[in-house]
């Protein structure tokens, strides 16, 4: 079966991490939490989920670049954007139809947007 990409977008002006959500109302803390939870569960138990996981933000990251005759080490994301991946998960799925299913599941629970991409196959 074909594995599906399924990413939710945050804005780089905020960059949450676990600290500042700290900062959220506990009871929207708390919903949004054990909506995520109960999404993570139904994924697993229908033997879809692969992987999932939060990102730190883009100003954690150093950037490895191997193209020119030494690999240099430059703190900070590769490129910079309006919008970067928080969040994701990679769900293995009869087809897009259903990973798109699946994303409409996350959209929902999480009150946020999804993008979908397939994983490229291997050439035979």
């Amino acid at each position: 079966m074909p594995q599906y990409f399924l990413t939710m977008p945050h804005d780089s002006a905020d960059e949450p991490t676990m600290e500042s959500m700290q900062e959220m109302d506990p009871a929207e803390l708390e919903a949004v939490m054990a909506a995520a939870n109960a999404l993570n569960t139904e994924l697993q138990e229908s033997g879809a989920l692969v992987h999932a996981g939060g990102l730190h933000p883009p100003s954690t990251a150093v950037t490895v670049d191997g193209t020119g005759a030494e690999v240099k080490r430059t703190p900070g994301p590769f490129v910079e954007a309006a919008e970067y991946v928080g969040g994701f998960w990679i769900i293995d799925v009869q087809d897009e139809e259903a990973a798109l299913g699946w994303a409409e599941k996350c959209a929902t629970a999480l009150k946020a947007r999804i993008e979908v991409r397939a994983f490229q196959e291997a050439p035979e």
